[in-house]
């Protein structure tokens, strides 16, 4: 009788870290201006206009990091594989070399070692993508990550950062909609966490209880802050 393992591994796509980076802002910035607000004015509509503006903003904002993130990693892979593939051209002795060592790490012996760097040698495509792998640790970057990085980014923002503002829309009472507001983004916070933890591989209960504290930290910081100052 045989069986068969099944191994599960959660992994985090570069597309599922750029909504965690915009949702987490997007939860937590507009949640604490709201509360900051709410207790120094007492007009939701100001409270609104003010909150629409800084998810705007603020998704702009983040949206352009997420490009000049993805284009800084393009060109820094870009320059690192030019020097790479000079020196296999120029300097094959040493990168052989660099090889061997590699390989050693990886527990090869002499042997083994000569018969995988003259298998590299026949193909130094293979051989550049070798050196940029396991020497220098860099994966080659998807050209469509300087557009899908902003739009994930910034939808994920306004997408987190609208949530605490709808109270605010449907109540004239501040008191009221911070209530709400609180609830709302807590519990959105929460099943945001949850949901972090579960793709991340950390436990979901206390990713959602983590994510929970730091956007209510940050929410009360910004509401006492506006009393003392109001």
């Amino acid at each position: 009788m045989s069986t068969h393992h099944h191994e599960h591994h959660i992994t985090s796509s570069e597309s599922l870290r750029d909504f965690v980076i915009g949702m987490s802002d997007g939860l937590t910035v507009p949640f604490a201006l709201a509360a900051g607000l709410s207790g120094a004015v007492a007009n939701t509509d100001l409270i609104v206009t003010a909150g629409v503006a800084e998810v705007a903003a603020g998704a702009i904002a983040m949206g352009l990091g997420g490009y000049l993130g993805a284009r800084t990693q393009a060109q820094h892979y870009d320059s690192e594989e030019a020097r790479e593939r000079y020196e296999i051209r120029e300097l094959p002795h040493i990168e052989e070399q660099e090889v061997a060592d590699i390989l050693v790490e990886f527990g090869l012996q002499a042997d083994e070692v000569g018969i995988v760097t003259n298998a590299l040698k026949r193909n130094p495509e293979k051989w550049l993508e070798f050196m940029m792998r396991f020497e220098l640790g860099l994966e080659k970057p998807d050209p469509k990550r300087l557009l899908v990085s902003p739009l994930i980014i910034g939808s994920a923002y306004v997408l987190g950062g609208m949530l605490p503002l709808f109270p605010y829309m449907l109540t004239k009472s501040v008191p009221e909609a911070l209530n709400i507001s609180i609830v709302v983004t807590l519990l959105a916070l929460a099943a945001f966490g949850a949901f972090k933890g579960y793709f991340t591989g950390v436990a979901i209960l206390k990713s959602a209880l983590q994510t929970m504290f730091i956007g209510g930290l940050a929410a009360a910081a910004a509401f006492f802050i506006a009393k003392l100052v109001g």
